[in-house]
């Protein structure tokens, strides 16, 4: 963030929470529609006002330390009917929103927990591999 454009560190935060949520809106707008992942989100989210709050809530505890945010995402993952490939997707289409909207070094933070977080997921979701060696939800 250029130290000329803000006055103090509570403006720098502020900022950095604009861009959080420009963030979210801007990935979950591309999300909804997506061929892939579209479907998922918009069966599993029944108020996206909330469930854009929550998500920002996340990053901001993530990236800036807040205490909003005081859930467990990944059990709410784990009854999603998500497939192995989303998650590139998921990252693909998250990478870029926050290379758009975050300060560099706060998309770099955002980008490497999301990547940590897909690993992990995709570990949990997927703790088995197929006959054929592909990701599994039950031994093959």
């Amino acid at each position: 963030m250029d130290a000329a454009r803000t006055a103090s560190p509570e403006a720098d935060y502020a900022e950095i929470e604009k861009a959080i949520a420009a963030c979210v809106e801007d990935f979950y707008g591309k999300a909804r529609q997506d061929a892939l992942l579209g479907p998922v989100f918009n069966a599993a989210v029944a108020d996206w006002d909330v469930h854009l709050r929550i998500v920002a809530n996340f990053w901001s505890h993530a990236l800036l330390k807040t205490e909003r945010y005081k859930g467990f995402p990944f059990p709410v993952h784990l009854q999603l009917p998500l497939q192995p490939e989303h998650f590139p997707r998921w990252l693909e289409l998250f990478e870029a929103s926050a290379n758009k909207f975050l300060p560099p070094a706060y998309a770099e933070a955002a980008i490497t927990r999301a990547q940590h977080m897909a690993r992990s997921f995709m570990c949990g979701i997927f703790p088995f591999t197929d006959k054929d060696g592909k990701p599994a939800r039950r031994p093959g």
